[in-house]
C-alpha cells in the first residue's frame, strides 16, 4: 500500500505552484511536530531513532537551480554533468551543501535536463536542454517529484516523437488537449517518505502499512 498525494493546478508561470507545495509541505512540517509530539515520541522509543525530532527550514522559499546545483557539486569535488541525472550520493551530498548555504533541511531543486523527463514535461523557454520540472528534497533525498505539462497538442506530438515514441501509440492523450487545456503544473508527494525523513526513520517500509517490493506481495 503506497499513500500518495497528487496536485495540479492553474497558473501564469509554474513557479506559483511551487509556492503552493512549498507552503503545503512547511505547514505538514510545524503542524505534525507541534500536534503530534506524543505519537512522535511512541515511534522514536520503539525505532530507537537517534536523530532530533525535528527539521529545520525557512520561512522563504528555497528553489535551487540544476545547473547551480551541479556547479556546487563539482566545486565539492563531486563528478556532476549539468546534464545528467544526480545519482543517490550526489543527491544527499547536495542536501548537505544546501544546509550550509541556506540553513535548510527542505528545498526545491529545479529546472532538471530535459533528457531525464518524460516526454509530456514542458521544456525550459531559454534553453531548450532545461526543462520546467523540479523535485523536492529533506535531507538531500527525493520526497516530491514534478513539472509543467505541455498543453499544446501539437507541440506534445513533436515531443513524444522526439523521445522516439509512436504518436498513434498515445492518440487518445493527445486528443484530449485538443479541446482546450490551460498552462498547469504539478507534483506526486510519497506521504510515506515524507514521515520517514521528517522522524529519521531508516526504512521506508517501516512507514508504511502494507509494503510491498518486486518479491513480496503478501501478506
Amino acid at each position: 500500500m503506497y499513500v500518495y498525494l497528487q496536485y495540479f493546478d492553474l497558473f501564469k508561470h509554474y513557479h506559483e505552484v511551487l509556492v503552493i507545495l512549498d507552503q503545503l509541505m512547511k505547514f505538514i512540517f510545524k503542524n505534525t511536530l507541534e500536534t503530534c509530539k506524543e505519537e512522535i515520541d511512541f515511534i522514536r522509543k520503539q525505532f530507537d531513532l537517534k536523530m532530533p525530532p525535528t527539521i529545520e527550514w525557512t520561512e522563504e522559499i528555497v528553489i535551487v537551480d540544476f545547473r547551480d546545483g551541479a556547479k556546487w557539486l563539482q566545486e565539492a569535488g563531486y563528478k556532476q554533468s549539468e546534464v545528467e541525472d544526480l545519482n543517490t550520493e550526489n543527491e544527499r551530498a547536495l542536501g548537505k551543501i544546501v544546509k550550509e548555504k541556506f540553513h535548510t533541511d527542505f528545498y526545491i531543486l529545479d529546472k532538471f535536463p530535459g533528457s531525464i523527463r518524460p516526454f509530456y514535461t514542458m521544456p525550459d523557454v531559454d534553453d531548450a536542454r532545461f526543462s520546467d520540472s523540479y523535485d523536492m528534497f529533506i535531507r538531500g533525498e527525493e520526497i516530491c517529484s514534478g513539472a509543467q505539462r505541455i498543453h499544446d497538442p501539437e507541440y506534445l506530438k513533436e515531443r513524444i516523437v522526439a523521445k522516439g515514441i509512436n504518436p498513434d501509440t498515445l492518440k487518445d492523450y493527445i486528443d484530449v488537449f485538443r479541446y482546450g487545456c490551460p498552462p498547469h503544473a504539478g507534483a506526486g508527494l510519497g506521504l510515506e517518505r515524507i514521515v520517514m525523513l521528517m522522524l529519521g526513520i531508516e526504512d521506508c517500509r517501516q512507514c508504511c502499512l502494507f509494503p510491498r517490493t518486486p518479491e513480496r506481495l503478501t501478506p
